[in-house]
């Protein structure tokens, strides 16, 4: 007997956003370092992916009436499991072409929507691309997903799978109750409509407590969403445009987990903070090497924000929502642009736009499919890029007993939002990857390298700088570069509470407040850079 369910909300406004220029796809690529034993590849995710998670044996089915989940009756994992050859001698640039193509290729609409294919023979070793429809989940439960397939050691048992989580399958009917309800209460929406919402307001009637709550609760969702709404449109760089159906891949070699984490624990900054500034750098190098401006530039890039709670571990999915991060794209010195990247981000942390996001993904997945296109191409419209920090396990894992070297992945951009920025870190080092559409970035390749060469100027000048005072963006740039920037000044502490507002020319000043360099972490600094 084949099971039906209902799909939610927000995995139907997933469904429904795919266009032939942005397949709603996470993509993901898998190095080894050794040939993979097809046979016992298999084997491990027929067990463990499609024996423990009932949504990858069923088909997506959208009706009048909605969208659902069936059992696909001619399942075949050798449909999804497949191999596939590179020229003899590829190396990275062969498999990078292949995800790009993989990429703009339509999962097949009538089967489980996800699909693995293998390169058996890549450098001395093998490689895989995989590819699962985000309608499915979301990327931090594919993550775990992945992670589930994977053992700490070779020579682990071949089919051992972890114990189900919740129910049977590992999956949760509805994500995010309590956030859609509160979002459909607010809004007027009929979200949660019936008896459910009907005793969720007899509850709250008698609790005025926690009515006063949801009020605040709404009141705040609400003034978001006005923001949101008044946001304008994102600078017009290369950056943004019109897509189209061919994509670039590429990824930057990894670089430690342990130096990144050094320099913001010096700086005050978090490791996020880091890496976030480091795009923002590498972005505005990549615009004046094509000759662009930017003055006065400003990215803005849509950034997840993982909504799962406890409950939530190992179900599929989705329970994220987005918040709107403007990268300084104008600010040349990279002190200054991280301490602006991390006050940015700190605000964000403390909005509402994450669960309102969520919830305006609800309400759309609900509305008829045009209503729900021309929303979230509005707000596409006021994003140029996609960006994902997703931490990954701090040991080497192991595919059906060979040893994972590198992993990236990719989560899809809406609308004619084309470009995607991912970044992961997995055994102790982190991996930039950059996904783009090639009428904004046809040479990613170019881009990647950018990123780790923004941090390494950032630890160079660390270290060029006094231990026992706050930091001086001005100074920092004079020791690295042998210059000034012209109107930035010193950045000294103020009073907590008040806050600085700088013109757009002097960011340093708008750093609140600046951070005391620590002298412990000057000992996780590399032997490298040490002098």
């Amino acid at each position: 007997m084949h099971r039906r369910e209902r799909m939610s909300a927000v995995d139907t406004a997933w469904l429904r956003m795919d266009r032939p220029t942005n397949l709603m796809m996470i993509l993901g690529v898998m190095v080894f370092a050794r040939r993979m034993d097809f046979a016992r590849l298999r084997n491990t995710i027929a067990a463990r992916l499609v024996g423990r998670y009932r949504r990858f044996r069923q088909c997506a089915v959208q009706e009048v009436g909605g969208a659902f989940w069936e059992d696909d009756p001619d399942f075949d994992i050798d449909a999804h499991l497949r191999r596939r050859a590179l020229p003899r001698g590829s190396g990275k640039v062969a498999l990078q072409a292949l995800a790009g193509e993989l990429a703009v290729q339509p999962l097949n609409p009538g089967k489980p929507l996800w699909r693995f294919d293998l390169i058996e023979d890549y450098e001395g070793g093998s490689a895989m691309v995989v590819r699962i429809h985000h309608s499915i989940a979301d990327g931090i439960a594919l993550v775990g997903v992945v992670l589930s397939l994977t053992d700490e050691s070779a020579d682990a048992p071949p089919q051992k799978a972890p114990p189900p989580v919740g129910d049977e399958d590992g999956e949760f009917d509805e994500p995010s109750r309590g956030l859609l309800e509160t979002l459909a209460e607010t809004l007027g929406s009929a979200v949660h409509a019936g008896s459910d919402l009907g005793s969720k307001a007899m509850s709250l009637a008698q609790d005025p407590d926690r009515l006063q709550t949801y009020g605040q609760y709404g009141i705040g969702l609400l003034a978001e969403l006005a923001k949101l709404l008044a946001m304008p449109p994102d600078s017009p760089t290369s950056l943004k445009g019109h897509t189209g159906t061919v994509k670039r891949v590429a990824w930057a070699d990894p670089i430690p987990l342990g130096e990144v984490k050094a320099l913001g624990k010096a700086l005050g900054c978090s490791v996020n903070d880091v890496l976030l500034s480091a795009v923002a750098g590498a972005f505005r190098a990549y615009l004046q090497q094509k000759g662009e401006t930017v003055d006065g530039v400003e990215v803005r890039a849509m950034v997840p924000v993982n909504l799962r709670s406890a409950r939530d571990e190992g179900t599929l999915g989705n329970r994220f929502g987005l918040v709107t991060l403007s990268l300084p794209i104008w600010e040349a010195n990279p002190f200054a642009r991280l301490f602006l990247v991390r006050e940015r981000m700190n605000e964000l942390k403390h909005s509402f736009q994450p669960p309102l996001t969520l919830g305006v993904l609800a309400v759309v997945g609900l509305a008829p499919k045009l209503v729900q296109q021309q929303f979230l191409d509005m707000l596409a419209a006021k994003a140029s890029a996609v960006m994902t920090n997703v931490p990954g396990p701090k040991q080497p894992l192991y595919l059906a007993g060979n040893r994972l070297d590198q992993c990236m992945f990719w989560v899809p951009q809406s609308g004619d939002i084309g470009v995607g920025v991912s970044i992961l870190s997995y055994n102790d080092a982190v991996q930039f990857s950059l996904i783009s559409d090639r009428h904004f970035i046809p040479d990613p390749e170019t881009v990647t390298p950018l990123f780790a060469a923004e941090f390494e100027k950032m630890l160079l000048a660390l270290l060029m700088l006094e231990w026992d005072r706050p930091i001086d963006p001005a100074m920092a740039e004079e020791s690295l570069f042998g210059r000034r920037v012209t109107g930035v000044p010193a950045v000294t502490p103020h009073k907590p509470g008040r806050r600085k507002v700088a013109p757009k020319s002097s960011a340093a000043a708008a750093v609140s407040p600046a951070p005391t360099l620590e002298p412990k972490a000057a000992r996780r600094i590399p032997k490298r850079f040490r002098t």
